[in-house]
């Protein structure tokens, strides 16, 4: 019985081992690898939840990386690479975006969503004062009471 319900556990937990990527190309050039790294953590995993490509292992991640690296190779600078990666993906590719009339709402959404939080908690616990049920005379107090003790 115990050798079954190992083998239930073992096929069970298949779909839930990790599948690991290919090794990222390293160059043995230690300058080109520093710009690579720099430039990694500027950059944005596309399909990452707020990730950079430094800190990403998603296949995308290591494309870009992989790109950046094959581009730096070829002579371009730092920020030619990066306005590459702007006009080609938006200045979503950035990890911190520039505050300019495209992308204000990156920067300001999270504190309208919280002032509209902060107002909406307000206004409904002002309404619940304001709905409050008036004190109880002496005849719905006997009431009550009588209700409550038989």
């Amino acid at each position: 019985m115990r050798k079954l319900f190992a083998l239930v556990l073992l096929i069970c937990s298949l779909p839930f081992t990790a599948h690991a990527a290919e090794a990222q190309r390293v160059s043995n050039d230690p300058v080109l690898e520093a710009k690579v790294q720099s430039l990694s953590e500027v950059l944005r995993c596309l399909v990452c939840q707020n990730q950079n490509l430094a800190d990403s292992h998603a296949d995308l991640a290591i494309d870009l990386k992989n790109q950046v690296r094959d581009m730096l190779r070829e002579g371009k600078t730092e920020k030619e690479v990066i306005d590459y990666m702007v006009e080609r993906y938006g200045d979503f590719v950035l990890y911190r975006p520039p505050l300019k009339t495209t992308t204000w709402l990156l920067w300001g959404g999270p504190f309208l969503l919280l002032f509209g939080g902060l107002a909406g908690l307000f206004f409904m616990l002002r309404r619940r004062r304001e709905q409050e049920a008036p004190p109880l005379d002496d005849a719905q107090h006997a009431a009550a009471s009588h209700l409550l003790h038989g």
